[in-house]
């Protein structure tokens, strides 16, 4: 009965971390408490306090690795693991991501920024976007960035650049395939309705507007279906799309050399949850190019694909501290913690689920009861948990929430005016801060008062 309880209990998958709940360093020691990456989790409270994002060195590797080898495996022509850096975004992570040879795709000049301060070679980023600034379309030009021009907008004003500098721009575009794609569902129309991409009925005349412009070339193509995707079929439907488009292209001088099918993969967030493995989704994917391609008598592209998620979210844990009790008879019991929707909004956002336990008693011994995880913001939504079941537990005890690691800090906020948390990195023992906490006073930064009111008091 109490193994069933425990997540925890299961087999790691090391060459497929998205397929855990938990990070692969996961283990519970002789003193049956919690540890990751070789680091005491009560320890590393102690040190850096909480709220507190943690992330493992080991399963952010891991991730890398499985992309860059399973399209080594299964893809004949050259390609390339682009992370989506709007997942996690700091200097560390374009800094790891680039050291074990992956990409970088950025929506922002500060994601191109941090990119570029992390080591990511330019030629290795992509810039997304579907309201680019001048500025940020400027920032990326002088880096020599390419850019995926995603509607009208943007390519008028990326030809009327190009001319003014008198310089030629490698770009990609994106469109919309058809295909919408949800964890348990997916669905194909003509074009379905979202803000990204070029509709695929509108591509012949991009294609001949494109061929009027001096400096533009249009080099590659990008499609995305959807985040979460548990499923593997739509993606041989995607492949066929794309390889079409590519061909359509050729009818109007365009040499498509790189074909982007973004990314999307699924994780492990709950015991309930069986998404496919990293290798099981290239091998899809690429076994679909290559069927479209031989087809059609195409030379294999380059192939681009985009994780983010599926690259950091297992590596991430969040550690809170429990506070408060209040229990209403026949009803529910709450159980509050020190942070909240300000450091991971997914929940009141999304209604996204977790998984859970008591560092002090990770494998749920004896558990009784069913804890509602509130936090401490002034919202009644900001529950992390509306039911979880968890050990006899005590003001002071600690919380772990695993699969963190993607979409908390990087959509995090100071609602209420609170602080965001530390983010650390463990690996054999070691910890080392790779975001400082931020303090009360450092919220004042950018407040300005008005000469007037100053002179006022």
């Amino acid at each position: 009965m109490e193994e069933k309880k425990s997540f925890l209990r299961q087999t790691i998958d090391l060459e497929s971390p998205n397929k855990n709940i938990v990070p692969v360093t996961t283990s519970v020691e002789v003193d049956g408490k919690l540890s990751v990456g070789g680091c005491s989790v009560e320890e590393l409270v102690r040190k850096y306090d909480s709220p507190l994002y943690v992330l493992d060195e080991i399963t952010l590797r891991n991730s890398c690795r499985a992309y860059k080898k399973a399209l080594k495996k299964y893809y004949p022509g050259k390609s390339l693991p682009i992370y989506a850096s709007k997942a996690n975004s700091s200097i560390f992570m374009s800094n790891l991501v680039s050291s074990e040879g992956l990409g970088l795709d950025a929506v922002s000049e500060g994601e191109l920024l941090t990119a570029l301060k992390g080591g990511v070679p330019n030629e290795k980023i992509v810039f997304h976007g579907n309201n680019k600034s001048d500025k940020e379309i400027q920032f990326a030009v002088r880096n020599n960035i390419k850019i995926i021009v995603d509607n009208d907008f943007d390519l008028k004003r990326l030809e009327a650049i190009s001319n003014s500098l008198n310089h030629d721009l490698e770009i990609m575009i994106r469109f919309t395939p058809g295909i919408e794609c949800h964890t348990h569902e997916y669905i194909r129309t003509g074009s379905f309705d979202s803000k990204f991409g070029f509709g695929i009925e509108y591509l012949n005349i991009l294609f001949a507007s494109i061929r009027e412009t001096k400096h533009l070339k249009l080099t590659g193509i990008h499609a995305h279906i959807g985040s979460q995707i548990f499923e593997l079929e739509p993606h041989n439907d995607l492949s066929e799309i794309m390889v079409k488009v590519i061909l359509d292209a050729k009818k109007f001088g365009h040499n498509i050399e790189e074909l982007n099918v973004g990314g999307g993969l699924g994780i492990k967030y709950t015991e309930s949850d069986d998404p496919p493995s990293i290798d099981e989704w290239v091998k899809t994917i690429s076994n679909s190019v290559i069927k479209a391609c031989q087809k059609n008598n195409l030379d294999f592209p380059t192939l681009m694909c985009e994780p983010g998620r599926s690259i950091v979210s297992t590596a991430g844990i969040t550690i809170y501290k429990i506070g408060a009790f209040k229990e209403i008879p026949g009803i529910r019991t709450y159980l509050s913690v020190d942070g909240g929707m300000s450091d991971n909004p997914r929940p009141i956002t999304y209604q996204s689920n977790y998984s859970a336990c008591l560092v002090s008693n990770p494998h749920n011994f004896n558990s009784k009861n069913k804890y509602t995880i509130a936090g401490k913001h002034c919202e009644s939504g900001d529950v992390l948990f509306k039911e979880i079941e968890l050990a006899d537990c005590k003001t002071g005890d600690l919380i772990c929430v695993f699969g963190t690691g993607a979409y908390n800090n990087s959509m995090s906020s100071n609602y209420n005016r609170i602080p965001r948390p530390a983010a650390i990195l463990v690996c054999d023992g070691e910890a080392e801060i790779i975001q400082k906490r931020e303090s009360p006073s450092d919220l004042l930064k950018y407040d300005v008062l008005p000469d007037r009111f100053i002179k006022q008091n």
